[in-house]
């Protein structure tokens, strides 16, 4: 079980929602796999001990808990630059400090409270905090094979800016091929 924040600590997110620490390690590895075990198309899970560690030296995780600090959902936020040079030069010749883009991923909500509104908290949470960190921005690759993914972003404010190649942490099962789809959406 983790330990509850204290709400005078970091009143810049909604009640009930703060940065994952490295106590929350063995209940986020829990929490992450059993929200992404829909995804049979990959072999073994989606996060262990070494991805999530190396996921937290990159960004920051988010956690919605109930009132006894049980972890009911995540969402990962990174900041990072500007999409390109010259977006930064003119940002830069404007004077405005607001010019990186977050990204926001791996959201992931306890399979018994889907559907309860803990994943819109998450994502609101996750954008104020990287409005906050100076993002104008933020974007979100969701996996070709999850299209019903799309249409919960698109009510969320996202569209469709653009695909990539998918780079998995487990390989694909034999017989799948996948892209990301790239969204954004304006902070």
């Amino acid at each position: 079980m983790t330990k509850r924040a204290d709400s005078t600590s970091e009143p810049q997110f909604p009640h009930g929602v703060r940065l994952a620490t490295a106590a929350d390690c063995s209940d986020l590895i829990s929490l992450i796999n059993s929200a992404f075990s829909i995804e049979t198309f990959l072999e073994g899970t989606r996060t262990d001990e070494e991805r999530l560690a190396a996921t937290m030296r990159k960004g920051e995780i988010l956690v919605a808990e109930n009132g006894v600090g049980e972890l009911l959902g995540c969402v990962y936020t990174e900041v990072r630059d500007s999409r390109s040079s010259l977006g930064r030069l003119l940002a830069r010749a404007r004077g405005l400090e607001r010019n990186a883009r977050g990204y926001m991923g791996q959201l992931a909500v306890d399979p018994a409270y889907q559907g309860a509104g803990i994943g819109r908290l998450l994502v609101e949470a996750a954008e104020d905090h990287l409005r906050r960190q100076g993002c104008e921005a933020v974007d979100i690759t969701v996996l070709s094979l999850r299209p019903e993914l799309l249409l919960i972003y698109r009510r969320f404010g996202y569209v469709e800016t653009g695909t990539e190649e998918f780079h998995p942490s487990q390989p694909l099962k034999p017989g799948f091929e996948c892209h990301c789809i790239v969204m954004s959406k304006q902070l």
